[in-house]
């Protein structure tokens, strides 16, 4: 949501265009907005559900996609050329700008006084849902790991290369978060393997 109540996708196109208009440079342009909107709207409740699984949170992964969305916004016409599938090239953007904030924001702040109480925040569908707990409760590098390669479907390799990190290390975080997950929802489910 952006101020006014409007939709990432109602304001895609003139946040990606800088609310310009497009006299002067032809139907080109307006026919590049019309397809970036229409991507917005076909694949935004995709990407969320996606930036929810990367970061744990419904607020921060609206922030995500949106801050995502408009720096790809402003590129369409390249990125539409580049990639052969743009959904992917979304969803990369997505991990590489969790990534980059999550390495930015992991160092410790020290305050001199405690923070006032926050009000309790609406209660998440999925609270209460055994494997999402566990997967929320991993740290950040193999939460990446773990959708990069279940939800999104890539290749150690690939996942190595949009981390930053070697194929070893991608190895060895699946493997704990997985032993993590196995431990966690085998505690749930009464010690039944399941997986």
């Amino acid at each position: 949501m952006v101020e006014g109540g409007d939709t990432v996708a109602s304001t895609a196109p003139a946040i990606a265009w800088g609310g310009g208009s497009a006299a002067g440079r032809g139907s080109a342009v307006s026919d590049e907005l019309a397809d970036f909107g229409e991507f917005v709207q076909a694949s935004l409740p995709g990407l969320l559900r996606y930036g929810h699984a990367l970061t744990g949170n419904p607020h921060d992964a609206a922030d995500l996609v949106q801050s995502v969305l408009e720096k790809i916004g402003s590129r369409w016409a390249h990125v539409q050329r580049k990639t052969a599938d743009p959904l992917a090239y979304v969803r990369r953007a997505m991990a590489n700008a969790h990534i980059s904030r999550w390495r930015r924001l992991k160092r410790e702040t020290l305050v001199a006084e405690l923070p006032e109480q926050r009000t309790p925040e609406p209660v998440d569908p999925f609270e209460h849902e055994p494997l999402w707990q566990a997967l929320r409760e991993l740290p950040p590098r193999q939460r990446a790991v773990i959708v990069l390669r279940y939800y999104e479907g890539l290749s150690e390799a690939e996942i190595a290369t949009s981390l930053g990190v070697s194929a070893g290390t991608v190895k060895s975080q699946a493997s704990k978060a997985i032993a993590t997950l196995r431990t966690k929802i085998g505690s749930v489910s009464g010690g039944r393997d399941e997986w």
